[in-house]
C-alpha cells in the first residue's frame, strides 16, 4: 500500500465525469488499498478516485463506526428525510460550507471483486456518500453553497456544536 497525492481544487480531473470501473483485478486492488491508506492519512471520511487523478467510479467512505466501505460504480437508489451541515473536502482544504443533503441514503454498488451490494446509513456517512458519489461526476461541495465560512465563524459553529452535544 501506498499514500496518493491528493489533488486539489483547479486541477481538472475534479471536473471531469469518471468512467465505469470494468476490470476488477490486482490493480483495483491496490487502488482501493492505496486510497484507504490515503484516507486514514488524512483524517477525512470519505474519498473519491478523482482526488487522487484516477478517472474512475470509485470511493471509499469512513462510516460512524470506523469502517471502509468500499463503492465501485456506485448509485443512489433512495433518499429520505433533509440535513444541513457542515461540509469540507479533501480536494479544498481549510474551506468549509453549510450543505444541505438527505439525511438517510441507500447506495448500490459493486463491491472490489464485482459482486453487487446496497448499503444504507444515515447523518454523516449519508452526507459523505452522496459527497464522495458527486465526485464521480465532477462536481465538488462548494457548488451546494453559497457562502465559505470564515475561520471565526468556523469557530463559532464547532463551539456552538460542542454546547449542544454536552446538553
Amino acid at each position: 500500500m501506498a499514500l496518493r497525492k491528493i489533488v486539489l481544487q483547479g486541477d481538472d480531473c475534479l471536473k471531469k465525469v469518471c468512467r465505469s470501473v470494468t476490470d476488477f483485478n490486482a490493480r483495483l486492488h491496490t487502488l482501493l488499498d492505496d486510497m484507504t491508506e490515503t484516507l486514514i492519512d488524512s483524517g477525512g471520511v470519505g474519498l473519491a478516485a478523482p482526488q487522487v487523478g484516477v478517472l474512475r467510479r470509485l470511493c471509499v467512505v469512513m462510516n460512524e463506526d470506523d469502517e471502509i466501505i468500499e463503492l465501485i460504480n456506485p448509485e443512489i437508489i433512495a433518499t429520505e428525510g433533509e440535513q444541513t451541515g457542515l461540509e469540507g473536502c479533501l480536494s479544498v482544504p481549510g474551506k468549509y460550507g453549510m450543505v444541505t443533503r438527505p439525511y438517510v441514503v441507500r447506495v448500490r454498488a459493486q463491491d472490489r471483486n464485482g459482486d453487487f451490494f446496497e448499503v444504507e446509513d444515515e447523518g454523516l456517512t449519508a452526507r459523505c456518500f452522496c459527497h464522495e458519489i458527486e465526485h464521480l461526476d465532477g462536481h465538488l461541495f462548494v457548488e451546494h453553497t453559497d457562502h465559505l465560512l470564515t475561520e471565526e465563524e468556523l469557530e463559532e459553529y464547532i463551539r456552538q456544536q460542542e454546547e449542544e452535544d454536552e446538553e
